[in-house]
């Protein structure tokens, strides 16, 4: 018996019929939604230009090269109240990076601790850290700085009743002063020396580590690093005449002057995001940790690595694969918490674009630059993030 294995042909779809396309049809759809949203934004940005011209309120960032006639009470850069808006902005930026990589850095240190502590076989240590944890998250963080603020402004006498620890230190609810070195280029080449030195501990551990993963002998690394960080400094301002004249801090009239300052805001500011994000990062730790398989744990006693040895070579090297992608939006989160620096006086980019739109009356400008500047020191840490992701992750074959 013959079987028929003809497929039957699909009529051909009739032409000029582009709606019945799908391809066609999503095209379409996209170009009116975005053609939608730039007609809003046209009306709205005309509206609020006619507006602004109605009421006689200048526009444009030409405000930024006129003086701002404010002072900045903490400035990484010289400046005064008769520089411009501009100035007072960068040194917005610049107090504002200060305090989030500072706080990035401690928090990512204590929150690993903690995280560690998490896990701990002693019963008392691992309450703590869940204390520790538990408390901190549950806070909100702008009571958290309020709360810091109040302890090292209350708790600590005004100047003349200062506390020096050492000659030439104070301790007072205006700050911690400290000497500085005198303007000498000996300081300055020392410190491009520690600089230097840093990058040469890096390629030295580099060598290291591929030095045992050949052979299985590794340098001195610790040694060395010393070695470099501290003697190649010393021997540069050595060499420039080892100058040991200081700024020493003295009291003139109602606060210290010369040397430099913590100030109490700063302080605040960075005990609080720290501890507050610390607390974050501390779970992150442990759910990575406690996500790497506990036979590597297994191995590595077996082959007679210590305890210690075992979390460091070991176990935190296989956790940061897990922990690195949350860890990026905890960076995130404490850059973009700074901002709340504002209440409680710490001068930041937030802090100094509020009196920059009080004085010029300004605001669209001046909202659209803390949301540019946020946004780009946001990018750069994400970029950098997720460089180091992608350089610690798994290669598959």
């Amino acid at each position: 018996m013959a079987i028929d294995v003809r497929r039957e042909v699909p009529a051909p779809r009739a032409r000029g019929s582009f709606l019945s396309d799908p391809k066609f049809r999503s095209v379409l759809y996209q170009v009116l939604v975005v053609g939608g949203v730039i007609l809003v934004g046209w009306y709205l940005v005309n509206n609020t230009l006619s507006n602004l011209a109605r009421q006689n309120i200048a526009t444009g960032f030409g405000f930024l090269g006129r003086e701002s006639s404010f002072a900045i009470g903490e400035h990484m850069i010289s400046y005064s109240a008769a520089d411009s808006y501009g100035r007072a902005i960068l040194v917005g930026i610049l107090n504002t990076i200060k305090v989030s990589l500072l706080g990035i850095v401690a928090a990512t240190v204590l929150g690993t601790i903690v995280g560690i502590a998490r896990l701990s076989s002693n019963w008392l240590v691992r309450k703590l850290a869940l204390v520790y944890v538990e408390a901190l998250r549950n806070v909100p963080l702008l009571l958290q700085l309020f709360l810091w603020y109040a302890v090292i402004t209350e708790s600590l006498p005004g100047p003349r009743q200062a506390l020096q620890p050492v000659e030439g230190v104070f301790l007072s609810n205006r700050g911690f002063k400290i000497p500085t070195p005198s303007d000498h280029p000996a300081w300055d080449a020392a410190l491009l020396a520690f600089l230097l030195a840093l990058v040469i501990s890096w390629i030295v551990q580099r060598r290291s580590a591929a030095l045992q993963a050949r052979t299985g002998r590794r340098l001195p690394v610790g040694i060395i690093t010393a070695g470099l960080v501290i003697g190649l400094p010393l021997l540069t301002w050595g060499g420039f005449g080892a100058p040991l004249v200081f700024d020493v801090p003295r009291l003139q009239g109602f606060n210290f002057v010369g040397g430099a300052t913590l100030t109490p805001e700063f302080a605040a500011m960075l005990i609080g995001l720290t501890t507050y994000t610390a607390a974050f990062i501390a779970e992150i730790v442990r759910s990575g940790i406690q996500a790497v398989s506990w036979g590597q744990t297994e191995a590595a006693s077996a082959l007679g690595l210590r305890p210690g040895l075992t979390l460091r070579l070991v176990v935190l090297p296989q956790a940061l694969r897990v922990i690195i992608p949350p860890l990026t939006s905890q960076y995130l989160n404490l850059t973009k918490n700074s901002s709340l620096a504002v209440a409680i006086g710490y001068a930041d980019l937030v802090s100094v674009l509020n009196t920059s739109i009080n004085q010029t009356g300004q605001a669209i400008e001046g909202v659209a630059l803390i949301m540019a500047c946020f946004l780009t020191i946001s990018l750069g840490i994400s970029i950098f993030m997720n460089w180091y992701n992608k350089r610690i992750a798994l290669v598959e074959r």
